[in-house]
């Protein structure tokens, strides 16, 4: 197997685990407290009835009595996937950096070969004769 293939694979993996634990943080850390701030406001419960059939308050409910456009739902879906992207672009910036700072640096000359010192010696030695 080449490289490349499990690192895509160990980053599948790690996605789906990461994925979990930023929708936990959104779905009991964050949205409670935007909840709050906004007056006790539930995101996950804004839904709007798609037939007069609909007269739920909340959304369980109103899925059970017929199509919903539940766009509470899709507000924390879009701030899981916002707070994945950030995070995700964060990762990227520092292993970029750690690149580029690795690549900077030079590298230390080789000592030259004994050899080649007793030569520079022999030389430097004829050249003040």
């Amino acid at each position: 197997m080449r490289g490349n293939v499990v690192d895509l694979a160990i980053g599948v993996i790690i996605g789906a685990a990461f994925s979990k634990i930023v929708d936990s943080l959104v779905a009991d850390i964050i949205m409670p407290v935007i909840g709050a701030i906004t007056g006790g406001l539930d995101f996950s419960n804004y839904f709007l009835g798609l037939s007069s059939a609909v007269n739920a308050t909340s959304l369980v409910d109103a899925k059970k009595q017929g199509a919903v456009l539940a766009f509470g739902n899709f507000m924390t879906i879009a701030v899981n996937f916002i707070i994945i992207a950030f995070v995700l672009f964060l990762i990227i910036r520092a292993i970029n950096h750690l690149r580029r700072n690795e690549a900077a640096a030079p590298e230390a000359a080789p000592a030259p070969a004994r050899e080649a010192v007793l030569l520079e010696e022999i030389r430097d030695l004829l050249a003040k004769k």
